[in-house]
């Protein structure tokens, strides 16, 4: 068959197979794959430079990027074994009004570093220990379907216990969110202040408001 077809024909047939590949893979399809179609990784290359396919990470590829927003990439490569954290998990509460450039994801520390490597969207993935990970996580709506997030509680332990890493103007905004919020839980957050080793923090810096 694809003897009779002309180059651009063979070309426009390729893109066709890769695109019903990608349908069928909601989104995200390996370069094996689109191997396994009789399209050699030269050709993968050159339809990546002509822009036909979107590099998303190392051997991953769609023709659906700008289909998908941001929310909806991380869950699908975040969703399964990822916990929203830090100011990403603070503007899904609502104690940032603005999201994040870059997305916090908590993430099993024996995870695959590699898996980070991606273009878009922007991760900053939290290495955590297996036993401290599940540590107050809950679910939430996200992307329409559920993710787990760390409850506000466990979140504002871990804003403190990482404080220089967070922006200053972010930092105040959701420490002063969860004071004020009235369905805050003290005793939780006291409890989670001495598993993640944060009492006096908290004592000092925002006891005097709760």
């Amino acid at each position: 068959m694809e003897m009779l077809l002309s180059r651009d024909e063979k070309k426009q047939y390729q893109l066709e197979q890769i695109n019903d590949l990608v349908e069928q893979n909601s989104g995200l399809v390996k370069t094996s794959e689109i191997e396994a179609l009789g399209v050699d990784y030269r050709r993968v290359l050159s339809f990546v430079e002509e822009g036909y396919l979107i590099r998303v990470k190392n051997g991953y590829y769609t023709t659906k990027y700008f289909e998908c927003t941001e929310d909806q990439w991380i869950y699908k490569l975040f969703g399964q074994d990822g916990i929203l954290t830090m100011e990403t998990a603070l503007y899904v509460y609502g104690y940032l009004k603005d999201r994040p450039y870059k997305w916090s994801i908590a993430i099993n520390k024996n995870t695959s570093k590699s898996r980070f490597n991606i273009d878009y969207p922007i991760v900053d993935p939290y290495y955590t220990e297996p036993e401290v990970m599940e540590l107050g996580v809950t679910e939430t709506d996200f992307a329409g379907g559920k993710m787990k997030i760390y409850t506000k509680e466990r979140l504002i332990c871990d804003f403190l216990k990482y404080q220089e890493k967070v922006d200053r103007e972010d930092f105040k905004k959701g420490v002063w969110a969860y004071i004020m919020d009235e369905d805050k839980d003290v005793a939780k957050l006291m409890e989670f202040a001495k598993e993640r080793k944060v009492l006096k923090k908290v004592q000092s810096m925002i006891g005097v408001w709760l």
